[in-house]
């Protein structure tokens, strides 16, 4: 095919897959409309990858090695799909960790891969400092903190990673991102015949990053695990931005662009709402640093029987759900609780906290699967102003995000978080399984409160006896 009409078509290709991705990024703004968003943007992308592999032309020779090419994406196709089906709603942030991780690892092996093949025609008497150089090295480095930063958040969201606090980290994660940065202007500036002379100090580079990306995770304490989320999404979408300029391929581009902004105002709403400091998530020292104080109090039981009662004559309802409400899989029951009071004349309504869970929007996403109405879920901030006329707080399987200490311990590591003040409430239930700590390890006082009440047991077993009961009455 002529090279002036394939490049034609790859460009209007890749313009149409833009648009599909723009379109698809505000459809999913809407949980009811999120589901069509991703199937446009999915095929957008699949218009572009396929318009390459076909119109694709390089010195009027088109793109060899197809069938591994083809092999590779359905060997790749097949895993994502297998693991997305059975991967369970409470592994879903390891989920996410682990796809930001992969898009990482291959804006990485880019860059490892192209910056041998540099031509000599951009290397100067002064160097190597152009556009082309610099977004390899970009790529390089804001891939791989991508990569080896979500495999440690995988690691610590399932559990079998620790923190790693020490009071010299914010320092040791400052000067290593200062020699990262030392290194991208010794090797643009660098006076050498041939790129591949300085691979030495790429490697090198690669291996101090994958350091730091380590370094920059590890001290991160559990509350604040969703934000570091949503950055490291940030990450992994410029770092393929970097290969869109590499290639000069506009669908990389908007597409990488479109994920490390979105990504990136993001995590300054979940900064906001952590009431941290972006700059605290940068250095790695993001989560505070002790456990708060021990809480001494009576904890205070409510039955089955009376807690029905107590919600069916009540006018206002409540429900704070968390991540226990995901590890009991139990939505679609709680759902089911909130359809039969309101058959009783109740007002019900689901505070939702911008970090309930381990992952941003991780309850949206929980109850939007039960089909929960997007009119109930009620954003934190303005939840808190009806809390005083609320009869009954439902806190199921949720610790940290209604914890008083964030507002009245300046000892505790979740000190100044907004959260959902669930003690103004009139009467408040907590359904948990025992007595043990929230993800952040500390005291809640809320469970010694006057006005608290628990029910202990699992919340999907618990939620079903509960409606056994109301519907008793």
């Amino acid at each position: 095919m002529n090279q002036i009409l394939a490049s034609g078509i790859l460009e209007i290709t890749y313009v149409i897959a833009s648009v599909m991705f723009v379109l698809g990024l505000k459809l999913l703004s809407h949980p009811e409309k999120a589901r069509t968003g991703n199937f446009i943007a999915a095929i957008g992308m699949t218009m572009a990858i396929i318009a390459t592999i076909i119109f694709h032309q390089k010195d009027n020779r088109p793109i060899g090695n197809i069938g591994w090419i083809v092999l590779a994406m359905i060997v790749g196709t097949v895993a994502g799909w297998i693991i997305a089906r059975k991967v369970k709603m409470t592994a879903m942030p390891q989920l996410v960790s682990f796809f930001n991780g992969m898009g990482g690892a291959a804006a990485a092996l880019i860059a490892l891969i192209e910056f041998p093949k540099i031509s000599p025609e951009l290397i100067t008497k002064s160097g190597m400092a152009n556009g082309y150089v610099l977004s390899i090295l970009l790529a390089l480095l804001i891939g791989t903190i991508a990569w080896s930063g979500s495999m440690i958040a995988y690691g610590k969201l399932d559990g079998w990673i620790g923190d790693l606090r020490v009071k010299a980290m914010r320092y040791v994660n400052t000067g290593i991102l200062v020699v990262l940065i030392g290194f991208i202007v010794f090797i643009m500036t660098r006076k050498v015949v041939a790129s591949v002379e300085l691979m030495p100090y790429l490697y090198l580079m690669f291996v101090l990053t994958t350091i730091y990306g380590v370094l920059f995770v590890m001290p991160i304490g559990g509350a604040d695990m969703p934000v570091v989320i949503s950055l490291l999404n940030s990450f992994s979408g410029l770092s393929a931005s970097m290969g869109g300029f590499l290639y000069n391929n506009q669908a990389m581009l908007i597409g990488g662009i479109l994920v490390g902004s979105a990504g990136t105002i993001l995590t300054i709403l979940m900064c906001k709402a952590m009431n941290r400091s972006l700059l605290n998530v940068i250095a790695g020292v993001f989560g505070g640093g002790g456990r708060g104080v021990e809480t001494i109090g009576t904890i205070k039981e409510i039955t089955l029987a009376d807690a029905a009662i107590l919600m069916s004559y009540s006018k206002k309802v409540v429900i704070v759900p968390g991540y226990g409400l995901a590890v009991a899989q139990a939505q679609h029951v709680c759902h089911e609780l909130d359809k039969l009071l309101e058959e009783k004349g109740v007002e019900v309504k689901y505070a939702i906290h911008p970090v309930a869970g381990r992952m941003p929007g991780h309850m949206n996403v929980l109850l939007a699967e039960a089909d929960v109405p997007y009119e109930k879920l009620i954003e934190s901030d303005e939840i808190n102003q009806e809390l005083p006329d609320t009869d009954v707080v439902i806190v199921i399987g949720a610790n940290d995000v209604v914890n008083p200490a964030a507002e009245d311990d300046p000892s505790s590591p979740i000190y100044g978080m907004p959260i959902v003040r669930a003690r103004e409430a009139k009467n408040i239930i907590v359904m948990k399984r025992g007595m043990g700590k929230g993800y952040a390890a500390i005291e809640n006082p809320l469970f010694y409160h006057d006005k608290t009440r628990m029910l202990f047991g699992d919340a999907k077993i618990t939620l079903q006896n509960l409606v056994a009961e109301i519907k008793k009455l």
